[in-house]
């Protein structure tokens, strides 16, 4: 594949624990948005707005349902909860006119922290929706791992580089 062209996530399913689908829903996966802290003073051209290496803010998760089944309520239980979504994206080749997918998988750790159950409406969607705080969070493309943020174990990898291993290291982890 010479001139690969990613046009579209196909479709995905929203696994429980990696095996109970849970039923249909989109999902508004969690920004990456640094911790900072402003640099300013001696030496300092004005001020920088300076990253903390390898750890962010809070990261939500928000999955909209159509309807309320029981496999959903239980991501209501005050605990962590592990969802995999997993989809496949449509790849279009321009240098030979194909198609051909490629699997996206995303996999968080996450704990509910807001559970709005909906309206009822004859011949109607629900709309409930489902908010989780992501402590944990995997990325994979075709299998390749692309991202990895483990907030309570010190786990920034990006790319396959760990920016958080001499972090551990110094602190003794």
């Amino acid at each position: 594949m010479s001139n690969p062209v990613p046009e579209k996530l196909i479709n995905f399913r929203v696994y429980l624990d990696g095996t109970d689908l849970l039923g249909n829903s989109d999902v508004e996966l969690p920004n990456l948005e640094a911790m900072t802290d402003t640099v300013k003073g001696a030496g300092v051209a004005g001020e920088v707005d300076s990253p903390v290496l390898g750890h962010y803010g809070s990261m939500s998760l928000t999955m909209n349902w159509r309807v309320i089944t029981g496999n959903t309520t239980i991501l209501a239980k005050p605990q962590a909860h592990q969802l995999d979504l997993r989809g496949s994206v449509q790849v279009y080749d321009a240098s030979d006119g194909k198609y051909l997918t490629k699997a996206l998988k995303v996999v968080v750790k996450a704990v509910p922290k807001n559970t709005q159950l909906g309206k009822l409406d004859v011949g109607a969607a629900q709309e409930a929706v489902s908010e989780f705080e992501v402590n944990y969070i995997k990325v994979l493309v075709d299998g390749t791992e692309k991202i990895e943020i483990d907030k309570y174990n010190f786990i920034c990898k990006i790319e396959g580089e760990d920016y958080l291993q001499s972090v551990r290291e110094n602190l003794g982890l």
